[in-house]
């Protein structure tokens, strides 16, 4: 491919002033198909380090000049989601991207068809459904690969990806995942759906796994069973455990207890829709490096929390998130409150039910520098300023999309509370103007030179 440019020369030199060029003595850009391909003389690996230069944005366009610009734009990709399992079983996605180290198959295991133009969407995944769809239920058993099927492509994947580095599938079996401990050692992220308890058996030997998501129960897609078997399997097989999410799991205070024994360096941990039963909470204690806590669309914390001396403190915590939770239940709210009496930062985003009693309950916490509120539209400014004022070394506040406070009722003191703090961000509704008003007189800047020394 040669690109062709003229331009007319003059042999002397105008002395008029410059005017607008003559764009009609320029001649348009030609291609030439019997010009050499002067790239053929570069090697594969130069080629390849020019290639890996490019912006992300232009490898695919790139990948279609020629098959070896093709073959080499496979070499470059690490990370694939796969759509069609028969990408996988027909080696395919092999030969096509010979390098991959991040590799998503959990669409691929579910084998509806493409062509429906009728999309069922949950938080965690979409999929094409069909007349045969149960809306009542979950996705039919023919619907999912078999658990023999999805072992067979881990084997395949397994033998000719040995730097894996993550790894998502559904309804894989302790076969496959043993195979994939085996040939893998550098797989260090693991996200499984629709496995049971025995299944987490064959990861027992994925010695360097940091990070596990497990999706048990999803809405109207598919229902499998974690409970305290599978939790304690997961917590001996891998001790070097940074971050475990648990969506739409069962168990209980034993299955928490064995992860924190056993999984001491863990120190993230969310649950999403979970199933425990009552008195989990109290498990928490067990995790004595755990630094962020995460709960995402639980109905309930914990339906029997237990006796307050029983429960225990997670003495590390610094970080707590709730994000569409259920929190009318008082008893089971101070009981969280109590494991995370230790937290710095609070997070709670559209909770249902946060009432002024409730929040009221953020009393004990004594350490708290960062409160965010989103969505929470039962909290009055009475619920919160009784709160803010207790908490001595609270240096950032937002309050956004909270329709029940109000700019007219922020009284002196919670006005001097916001003088002094490092960030502050007020927008509980679209009729706020205290963020207007604040403009010109220094409120929520003079924290920047107070706290200017601290380290945190």
């Amino acid at each position: 491919m040669q690109l062709h440019f003229h331009r007319p020369l003059s042999s002397t030199r105008s002395t008029s002033p410059p005017s607008e060029p003559d764009l009609t003595s320029f001649q348009s850009f030609s291609f030439n198909p019997s010009a050499p391909d002067y790239t053929s003389l570069l090697s594969d690996e130069l080629l390849l380090n020019i290639l890996s230069k490019l912006p992300i944005s232009q490898h695919v366009s790139n990948s279609l000049v020629c098959k070896r610009w093709l073959h080499l734009h496979g070499r470059l990709v690490y990370s694939l989601k796969v759509a069609d399992w028969s990408f996988v079983t027909s080696g395919r996605v092999f030969t096509r991207f010979p390098n991959l180290t991040d590799l998503d198959l959990v669409r691929s295991c579910i084998q509806m068809p493409k062509s429906s133009g009728i999309i069922v969407t949950h938080k965690t995944m979409s999929v094409h459904v069909d007349t045969h769809f149960i809306l009542e239920g979950f996705l039919e058993e023919t619907a999912l690969l078999p658990s023999n099927a999805v072992d067979q492509g881990l084997r395949m994947i397994a033998g000719k990806y040995p730097n894996l580095q993550r790894l998502a599938a559904t309804g894989a079996s302790e076969a496959g995942l043993l195979r994939i401990a085996e040939e893998c050692p550098t797989l260090q992220e693991l996200e499984l759906h629709c496995c049971g308890d025995l299944a987490l058996r064959g990861i027992a030997g994925i010695k360097n796994l940091q990070v596990v998501k497990l999706m048990g129960f999803i809405g109207v897609f598919y229902n499998s069973t974690i409970s305290d078997i599978g939790l304690t399997l997961l917590a001996q097989g891998c001790r070097r455990l940074v971050k475990l999410e648990l969506c739409g799991c069962e168990g209980s205070y034993d299955g928490i207890k064995a992860i924190g024994q056993c999984c001491q360096m863990l120190e993230e941990l969310t649950l999403s829709e979970h199933r425990m039963d009552g008195g989990w909470l109290a498990g928490l204690s067990f995790c004595g490096n755990l630094k962020t806590l995460r709960l995402r669309s639980c109905k309930s914390i914990d339906k029997s929390p237990g006796a307050d001396e029983h429960l225990g403190s997670c003495l590390t915590l610094e970080e707590l998130h709730l994000q569409g939770c259920q929190v009318r239940d008082k008893q089971s709210v101070k009981a969280l409150f109590l494991v995370c009496e230790n937290v710095r930062d609070i997070v709670l985003h559209d909770c249902w039910g946060l009432e002024d009693d409730v929040f009221s309950l953020a009393s004990i916490f004594r350490r708290v520098k960062l409160l965010s509120l989103e969505g929470c539209s039962l909290l009055t400014i009475k619920g919160l300023e009784l709160v803010v004022l207790s908490w001595k070394e609270l240096q950032r506040l937002r309050v956004m999309l909270c329709n029940n406070i109000k700019d007219t009722e922020v009284t002196p003191e919670l006005a001097t509370l916001f003088s002094v703090l490092k960030e502050l961000i007020w927008r509980p509704d679209s009729r706020s103007l205290l963020s207007s008003n604040l403009a010109g007189t220094g409120m929520g800047r003079k924290g920047d030179k107070f706290f200017k020394r601290s380290k945190d």
